[in-house]
């Protein structure tokens, strides 16, 4: 029997904004049930491969369906926007290489271009280019370096997203200990360049280790084609410095180079300016990569929860965590039911999808890796009376995350019985570590569902609620009050809510400063900016210790705070042994033109208006990924 679809008016107007197909004038001629049916049908059709009859396959499109339909989980918008439809690529997340060779390049651009144009979001890792001032053997004469190539996929990036569902997404990262670091880490200091990049620096256990021990000495680059190494002079212009410029490290004249606590400081600094770049402890993502035998981990997904080989794709998709919160339990049973249907709903999604380039399809059926995740994690914490920021809180995020990695590894065990391990099973870390036969070398993942939140009206990943209450601004410059769900049920049964309530939260009065409201609902509803940022970090941290992959985080910071703030949270987070780390301090981007045309152009975290479609560059406002 099918569900009655469940969505709020904000919800129905996303859906007409962003997914529902459209006729040759640009006419929505699909409505939401038939875009969930679309689908479900497009999914529910892998299970034919499987043995599966006509009656089978129609009562997994039926359950599919109204798993959608009860918004308890959400494919990632990929999969609802193409599914059935010609494009047909389902996946979200995209790692390409970028070779040391202009052909090379120029491929990756081309594939880059094909991903977005359907949606997905790609990530780089520029290490491979050989640094400014380099010498090109073919010529004769020198690189231009990585910076000049980066510019060429931004540029990509803008063309292509005119006609692309959303904006497009990158991620880009650069090694610490390459030689045109320095550059990399200014490179988004201008507000207009790579705006549609987000930026990590990779930085491996031995850079920490050696910060910490002897942070005043001399920090050393490669040059990764040659093997030599070189230190970096102070007195360089960061601009226009080559490889020609750069002592050799062994036997160099004494002279003033930036140490590694020098560089430390280059990236704190910039990232308590601007939001980037973020860090990615490379090594520690390295630890669960499950296929080592098939090369390291360089890159992730634009919002860096997706640590991907070269060439790999996933396809991931989030549970609405506080939908099965009831009577101020939750309901594991019900829980875990979801989860396995929605590690075999991913695992389907595989084998129908439409992978564009014949590198990314043999890697992706190789692996197989999904990311099945939460959202509405705060929300969950507000019905079962926790405070975010408490021990409690870090006790329930574990749980949670324990239950999550248990269960999609039991289901995607119980899928390998039935359909047989992952091809590149042999080797990997489930024959090697765990000795268990898996359907799916990667299971686990926490996006940051900006746009899945809108539809299922919940709170966005594990993030804590932006707001109790907010505008949101949909079509034709219209607003409309929203009011976070769980607040507005407990209100109501303690009898201070209002209209008036909600209006005086929307405009910024904090809640402590309304009448009515108790004590106990002030220490309960913390909204992100109340929250210290070392439990933004422990929070992080306590889902990393079960998650496969990584985990979407804007580690929020008041505009107060101060680069050691910053510092302190980086500090803390790779002690944690969080996989990466992104930290954003209020009012630190001037705000972008306003637009009011559509409800795409706010953000889907803190609701306010952006200049142009979210892509996966951060908002202005509240620093979130922008990602749906």
């Amino acid at each position: 029997m099918s569900e009655p679809l469940r969505l709020s008016e904000n919800a129905v107007r996303t859906l007409e904004t962003r997914y529902l197909q459209r006729d040759g004038e640009g006419n929505v001629v699909e409505t939401p049930e038939q875009m969930f049916r679309r689908v479900a049908n497009v999914i529910a059709a892998a299970e034919a491969a499987y043995g599966a009859g006509r009656d089978r396959v129609a009562a997994t499109a039926e359950d599919i369906y109204n798993l959608m339909a009860r918004s308890e989980f959400l494919p990632n918008s990929p999969t609802l926007m193409n599914a059935g439809r010609p494009l047909g690529v389902l996946s979200a997340c995209f790692v390409l290489p970028i070779p040391d060779s202009v052909d090379g390049i120029f491929d990756s651009v081309k594939h880059t271009a094909q991903i977005q144009k359907a949606g997905g979001g790609t990530g780089f890792s520029f290490d491979q280019l050989r640094p400014t001032g380099d010498t090109i053997s073919s010529s004769g004469g020198q690189t231009s370096g990585p910076i000049s190539f980066w510019r060429v996929f931004c540029e990509a990036t803008r063309a292509i997203q005119q006609g692309a569902f959303r904006r497009g997404a990158n991620m880009g990262m650069m090694s610490v200990d390459h030689p045109d670091i320095l550059k990399f880490i200014a490179a988004k200091s201008n507000p207009a360049a790579f705006e549609n990049f987000n930026i990590s620096v990779k930085v491996p256990a031995s850079f920490m280790d050696a910060l910490r021990r002897q942070g005043h000495s001399p920090h050393v680059v490669t040059n990764s084609r040659t093997g030599r190494r070189y230190l970096l002079p102070r007195a360089m212009n960061v601009d226009t410095y080559g490889l020609p410029d750069l002592p050799a490290a062994e036997g160099a004249a004494a002279q003033d180079v930036y140490t590694r606590g020098q560089i430390w400081d280059l990236i704190v600094r910039s990232a308590w300016a601007t939001g980037d770049p973020g860090l990615c402890f490379i090594d520690r993502l390295n630890e669960d990569n499950p296929t080592p035998a098939l090369g390291r981990i360089e890159a992730t997904n634009p919002c860096g929860e997706q640590p991907l080989l070269d060439y790999e794709a996933c396809n991931l998709g989030s549970i609405d965590v506080s939908r099965f919160v009831r009577d101020g339990h939750l309901d594991s049973p019900a829980l875990r039911r979801c989860i396995r249907l929605c590690v075999r709903i991913l695992d389907d999604v595989i084998d129908v999808n439409n992978y564009i380039i014949p590198q990314i399809e043999h890697r992706c059926k190789g692996n197989r890796k999904i990311g099945l995740g939460i959202m509405g994690f705060a929300d969950a914490l507000f019905e079962l009376g926790i405070r975010y920021d408490s021990e409690q809180g870090l006790a329930f995020g574990r749980q949670l995350a324990a239950l999550l990695a248990d269960e999609a590894a039991a289901a995607s065990e119980e899928l390998a019985s039935q359909r047989g391990p992952f091809p590149n099973h042999c080797g990997s870390l489930w024959d090697t570590r765990h000795h268990r036969p898996m359907r799916n070398a990667a299971l686990t993942t926490v996006a940051p569902t900006g746009t899945l939140s809108i539809l299922a009206g919940c709170t966005g990943g594990i993030e804590p609620a932006y707001a109790l209450a907010f505008y949101r601004h949909v079509l034709d410059g219209q607003e409309l009050l929203e009011v976070d769900g769980p607040f507005r049920r407990y209100a109501r049964r303690h009898g201070f809510w209002s209209e008036e309530l909600a209006t005086r939260l929307a405009a910024g009065t904090p809640l402590s400063d309304v009448p009515g409201a108790s004590r106990e609902a002030c220490e309960l509803f913390v909204t992100a900016h109340q929250i210290a940022p070392a439990w933004h970090v422990r929070m992080q941290a306590a889902f990393q210790e079960h998650i496969d992959g990584a985990i979407s985080k804007t580690i929020n910071l008041p505009a107060t705070a101060t680069p050691a703030d910053v510092d302190r949270v980086y500090q803390l987070a790779y002690d944690l042994r969080c996989k990466g780390v992104t930290v954003y301090r209020d009012g630190c981007r001037k705000h972008q033109p306003m637009s009011f045309e559509s409800g795409r152009n706010v953000c889907p975290r803190c609701r306010r208006p952006l200049a142009d479609e979210p892509g996966c560059s951060r908002c202005p406002h509240c620093g979130c990924t922008l990602c749906g």
